[in-house]
């Protein structure tokens, strides 16, 4: 959105991929390019590019990497920036820039400052990505996931901390509380997951032994914690959880027809010990505004989304809301945590950045100033005004 007015930039049409270079494990591409269209292509050369946002047949990989996205594998493969080698970018004055060491294929290089990693999450304020080289790894010859349904969020909490603790590295775990449980089984009867407070899914991926090993590693850590637990190594199961995990976005509608999800405090991230107190907190705070919340997310990062659920064309539950998501925030830093995890900051979390870093933002700010001394990129974004 341009809050200055100006011009909007679309990228979308730029959606080609240039260059698989298969022996260096690595992709060209332009920013265009659909998650999930870049690893149907790579998926027949046994490769894939391993970020996994739950917004995977939309979310764009030159979006991914403005914004640092995270997903549903950060835990254990790291944000999109970890997988970005190399970028072209068109800074403010029109001159072209090619980052991580003009023509390398290179896995790795010490040569200067990190500028790749500058770009990436700067929302845009600090030039135009136009190309991409990304960093590839082989696909995981085997995986499992592991459902665990609890009464209550604080246990699902504990059962997160619990299984790092006894040395496991899940590839993805994912929470699902009690609204949005409800919600995927009116959207999608199919699936009659159960009525619990709170329900995880813990994937393990690598080598057929070792994957094993970790289902039940992981679900006998669970198990004293949880209502019901078990684990599947069945492709079709597997599938069939993922599906129920990635619909729950459009399913929350579904619990309060005819209402709009207010994408406001969206995106907390806080540390996994705090994740027990943080669940039961967003929902003290929709009862005490009367916003129905429905929260899932990548709770082995601590990433959570909220979902609150309006009537958009009633100003006072407008009013209440966007309480919610500054009250949200707010409880995001009170916990030792962040405004946001993976959405990125634009205007509307503007306001809490000098509260989140301090005297780091006017460090960020002289960084924008030196490159776009004019301020035409994005302008409004990232910055309190």
């Amino acid at each position: 959105m341009a809050f200055k007015g100006g011009i909007i930039l679309s990228l979308n049409a730029m959606n080609r991929i240039l260059e698989v270079d298969e022996p260096n494990l690595q992709v060209f591409c332009e920013p265009g390019v659909v998650h999930a269209q870049l690893n149907a292509a790579l998926k027949p050369r046994g490769i894939l590019f391993p970020p996994d946002p739950g917004s995977t047949k939309m979310a764009t990989v030159g979006g991914m990497a403005s914004t640092n996205a995270a997903g549903m594998r950060a835990v254990k493969y790291g944000p999109t920036g970890a997988w970005v080698l190399g970028l072209d970018v068109v800074l403010p004055d029109g001159s072209l820039i090619e980052t991580g060491s003009a023509g390398s294929r290179a896995k790795q290089s010490s040569a200067g400052l990190e500028l790749t990693k500058l770009f990436v999450g700067a929302e845009g304020t600090l030039g135009i990505i136009t190309r991409l080289r990304l960093k590839l790894m082989p696909i995981p010859p085997a995986r499992a996931i592991v459902t665990a349904l609890f009464d209550d969020l604080e246990s699902a909490g504990r059962a997160v901390q619990e299984t790092f603790a006894a040395g496991v590295s899940p590839s993805a775990i994912e929470i699902l509380d009690e609204r949005c449980i409800r919600a995927i089984n009116r959207y999608r009867p199919g699936m009659d997951l159960p009525p619990v407070e709170a329900m995880l899914l813990f994937e393990v991926d690598g080598n057929p032994p070792g994957v094993r090993w970790d289902a039940e590693k992981v679900a006998g850590v669970v198990r004293p914690l949880a209502h019901k637990v078990e684990w599947s190594d069945e492709p079709q199961r597997i599938a069939a959880l993922w599906e129920a995990r990635s619909l729950v976005g459009a399913a929350i509608g579904a619990l309060r027809p005819g209402s709009n999800r207010a994408y406001c405090g969206e995106d907390i991230c806080v540390p996994v010990s705090r994740i027990p107190e943080t669940l039961r907190e967003i929902q003290e705070i929709g009862k005490r505004y009367r916003i129905p919340i429905a929260t899932y997310g990548h709770i082995a990062g601590g990433n959570l989304h909220p979902g609150h659920l309006i009537d958009a064309s009633n100003p006072d539950e407008i009013r209440r809301v966007l309480q919610v998501a500054d009250e949200i925030h707010a409880l995001a830093l009170r916990m030792n945590g962040t405004i946001t995890g993976e959405h990125g900051v634009g205007a509307v979390r503007s306001p809490y950045m000098r509260h989140e870093h301090g005297l780091a933002l006017e460090a960020m700010r002289q960084i924008k100033e030196a490159l776009d001394p004019k301020g035409i990129m994005n302008p409004a974004k990232l910055f309190p005004n």
